[in-house]
């Protein structure tokens, strides 16, 4: 009797746990630190382990209307910093690993 109630309790707790990784869904790109495609524009970065390579940054930094991407390289917080052009006027320029752009 009590080898039935565990066995049970067993396959109740697999239908449970399935049903759950069932609900759950990813969207987005293959970052999860990302909500969205669209690099927002934040007054100060974000710390933490950066995932984007150096292409994937500079891409970023263009798709939100800089060009003249150059000297990237990621700092000790990891944020790629660099220097760009946006309206005619040279930047500096980063990316925290969130996607989220900084200029000044």
């Amino acid at each position: 009797m009590m080898t039935v109630r565990a066995f049970m309790a067993c396959g109740a707790m697999l239908l449970a746990s399935s049903a759950v990784a069932q609900t759950a869904t990813h969207t987005g790109a293959h970052n999860p630190a990302i909500k969205n495609n669209d690099a927002a524009h934040v007054a100060a970065p974000a710390s933490g382990a950066n995932s984007f390579s150096q292409d994937q940054a500079r891409g970023r930094l263009t798709k939100a209307g800089y060009r003249s991407v150059s000297a990237l390289t990621k700092d000790k917080d990891g944020v790629w910093r660099g220097m760009a052009t946006r309206g005619g006027k040279k930047v500096h320029v980063g990316l925290d690993y969130k996607g989220n752009v900084t200029a000044r």
